[in-house]
């Protein structure tokens, strides 16, 4: 059974999505401040995480930030602004996925049961991919370079491995947000670009280069083998 930790200052909502969740089978931990957040991920090791972005202390940010040098477990992020500075931020510090409030519970559940899905590990160790001077192990969830590790976060990782399994298909962002988020990501097609902006950076010095296909989306080329 997995367990669920709400890191909400504000009781009705933490309310409301327990009893959500609860119905679902989920066990359901709470915290309504940073601190205290922290202090349970570590005590209790919850399967999942949804961080609100304004708490009390330290802010969900903050808290995100030192989660994922402790773990990579899955954070949903709750926010109640519409602007696109805070999600970005949210997710290149490592969040799976964000909710804007107010949100419809069943969409929050929905969420949940996707994110903990593409996080859940199979039986099968697939092989590394070589392109060129870049190496990905998807097994260990390292990216080298001429034999030097790359530092990746997980969607960014999770990108560039569906571009290498489809290195010099065009994919476009529909296809991109199926394959690396979830046919259940309700998110902006834009987290694609930004998401393609930060792995063009990381790959320099690579052969391999993600190239625009306007119009369409994005393929992967290894220039060594063109």
């Amino acid at each position: 059974m997995s367990t669920v930790l709400i890191v909400d200052d504000e009781k009705n909502i933490v309310q409301l999505t327990r009893m959500y969740l609860t119905k679902e089978g989920y066990t359901v931990e709470v915290a309504y401040d940073g601190k205290e957040a922290l202090d349970k991920a570590r005590q209790i090791k919850p399967s999942l995480i949804i961080l609100d972005l304004m708490l009390p202390g330290l802010d969900g940010l903050e808290v995100c930030k030192q989660l994922r040098r402790e773990s990579d477990v899955p954070i949903i992020m709750l926010t109640a602004r519409t602007d696109d500075v805070d999600r970005i931020v949210g997710l290149e510090l490592g969040a799976d996925d964000y909710v804007c409030k107010p949100f419809n519970p069943r969409e929050l559940v929905a969420r949940v049961k996707a994110v903990l899905r593409r996080s859940r590990p199979t039986d099968r160790v697939p092989e590394p991919i070589v392109l060129g001077n870049l190496r990905i192990d998807p097994a260990r969830r390292e990216v080298e370079i001429n034999g030097k590790p790359v530092s990746l976060r997980a969607k960014e990782f999770d990108l560039l491995l569906t571009f290498a399994r489809n290195e010099g298909l065009v994919l476009d962002r529909e296809r991109l947000l199926n394959l690396v988020w979830g046919y259940d990501y309700l998110g902006d097609s834009r987290t694609i670009d930004v998401h393609v902006t930060w792995l063009r950076e990381k790959l320099n010095g690579s052969t391999c280069r993600i190239q625009t296909v306007w119009g369409v989306g994005y393929k992967l080329v290894n220039q060594e083998g063109a």
